[in-house]
């Protein structure tokens, strides 16, 4: 019985949409919008399907698996395969983007240029959609650089078409500092390439995997791919490209940019420096967590400074972003399954925060704090997701950002004790930035010409409240998910070269004998 190809299926079905509302003729664009949320749901429905066909005991293994020949010549292969962490990423991309379709219904009105205007950026989430689903899947190291560089256009397009007054300046700041860093990564990927057994499938990873690589050679090679992941992800101090790009890009946009585009970024991290790099990894760790725990506390104390509710957002996100780093290059099994974790659940946060907030600045023509005032009174149900999303995005006991964040400052702790001692102001700054900013916008007296503004529809709430939904379901069982994103952790581990920590009576910890790498060699030390 032959099986079926669902990571094909997964990348081509939003390809064939995005064409397809292109290709619409004219009797039947004012449709796009139905036809966008369709392929959007479908696309849904086959990664339920996917996700019941991979196997949760092996989570740690590559499953879904497809290789074929594709540029022989130079090595080249269309190379699929997911874990457990890339198969909750890909549901939490699936989950998103038909709750941006929706939000965007009427963004750019209901008829006429306005129709055509959404029916092409329907296309270019779809696109979006599928290049993404494409880099959470590839095995080729070719492959994914390919799909790597593809996400720009359709955010490149998203934000400079669609966005606000300095909508170019953003969209070319993004695209320069994503090209800057693909850039370098291509240099890289060729040099591994070159250094690896070569052949017609010499780009794949499981054979560029323990490629013999000098100590200079390995690390130079770590810091061209690192660096490509840092400011994908973002991360200080290479992530200025994205309070200008969330401030300027539609809430779709910047739902998908933050929530989905980004962790690639820390994706790449966990999947290609770790096993690629075991020993240059290693060797940058200390720097790496410093620089993670900066990324924490300076997104956190720019994020009370901000006057733009979409900059805000952004700098929270540099913030969370530190976390998800830290716990990646703390090398324990319990802080890389917390940051696995952290990333689909920092996707929903976040989302959600940003789909929320453009409701307020559509209906106040304002993304300015100190625009609105007062608002739980006239927009009571807007104003109570708005604070179980914001509540979310400073880690309340009892959503599931809780969960994630608390496993990775508990797995840092074994490691770095004092990295996770500082990154913990983050989470009192976390509790700063999200009150204080419900309190201007919501409390209070009623700021003058928002008495008559609307609550949010039902199509909006349909938007927002899978969010909650699964903030929620997430937050008091989070078994299911960790039981997906442990086993590649430990795999993780196992590929570096470092022992795990386990915490031990008393307080202290005890790392089990490690055949592979060494405490010293992972705290800095050469590991020729």
């Amino acid at each position: 019985m032959t099986q079926t190809p669902w990571l094909t299926v997964l990348l081509a079905l939003p390809l064939v949409g995005a064409v397809l509302l292109v290709a619409l003729p004219a009797p039947l664009r004012a449709r796009a919008r139905e036809v966008a949320l369709a392929v959007a749901v479908l696309e849904l429905a086959a990664a339920v399907a996917a996700l019941l066909a991979f196997d949760t005991g092996r989570a740690g293994e590559h499953q879904l698996v497809e290789t074929h020949a594709w540029i022989p010549a130079i090595g080249a292969s269309y190379a699929l395969g997911v874990d457990g962490v890339g198969i909750s990423l890909v549901l939490m991309t699936v989950v998103l983007v038909p709750l941006v379709v929706l939000a965007a219904w009427r963004e750019q009105g209901a008829s006429g240029a306005a129709t055509d205007r959404l029916r092409t950026y329907l296309a270019l989430v779809l696109a979006l959609e599928a290049a993404v689903v494409g880099v959470f899947a590839a095995r080729d190291l070719f492959l994914f650089y390919v799909l790597f560089e593809a996400m720009l256009i359709p955010v490149y397009f998203m934000i400079g078409s669609y966005g606000g007054a300095r909508r170019q300046y953003a969209a070319v700041k993004f695209l320069v500092y994503s090209l800057v860093g693909g850039l370098v990564m291509l240099a890289g990927v060729i040099a591994l390439y070159l250094a690896g057994p070569g052949g017609p499938d010499g780009f794949l990873l499981d054979r560029l995997v323990g490629a013999e690589l000098s100590t200079t050679a390995e690390r130079v090679l770590f810091c061209s791919f690192f660096l490509a992941f840092a400011i994908k992800a973002p991360m200080f101090p290479v992530h200025t490209w994205l309070p200008d790009a969330a401030e300027q890009a539609p809430a779709g946009t910047s739902t998908l940019l933050v929530g989905v585009l980004d962790k690639v970024g820390t994706f790449g991290m966990l999947t290609l420096c770790l096993p690629l790099f075991p020993g240059a990894s290693r060797w940058a760790a200390p720097v790496v967590v410093v620089l993670a725990v900066v990324s924490v506390l300076y997104g956190a104390l720019l994020a009370i400074g901000q006057r733009d509710l979409m900059r805000l957002i952004a700098y929270t996100s540099v913030s969370h972003f530190g976390f998800i780093v830290l716990g990646i290059f703390a090398f324990t099994s319990t802080s890389v399954s917390g940051s696995s974790f952290y990333m689909v659940n920092h996707g929903l946060s976040t989302g959600g925060l940003f789909l929320l907030a453009g409701y307020l600045a559509a209906r106040r023509g304002s993304q300015s704090v100190d625009a609105f005032g007062g608002l739980q009174r006239v927009v009571p149900v807007l104003a109570g997701l708005f604070l179980v999303v914001g509540l979310s995005a400073l880690s309340l006991p009892g959503l599931s950002t809780f969960v994630s964040e608390f496993t990775v400052i508990v797995g840092a702790f074994t490691r770095y004790p004092a990295a996770a001692v500082v990154a913990c102001l983050g989470v009192v700054l976390a509790a700063v930035y999200v009150l204080w900013t419900y309190q201007r916008v919501f409390t209070g007296p009623v700021r003058p010409g928002l008495e008559t503004m609307r609550d949010v529809s039902g199509r909006e709430r349909w938007a927002v409240a899978p969010l909650v939904v699964l903030l929620l379901v997430l937050g008091f069982v989070p078994g299911p998910a960790l039981d997906l994103v442990r086993p590649p952790a430990e795999r993780a581990l196992a590929e570096v070269g470092v022992a795990d920590t386990a915490p031990v009576a008393g307080g202290g910890t005890a790392a089990p004998p490690d055949t592979q790498g060494t405490q010293g060699t992972q705290d800095g030390e050469e590991d020729e």
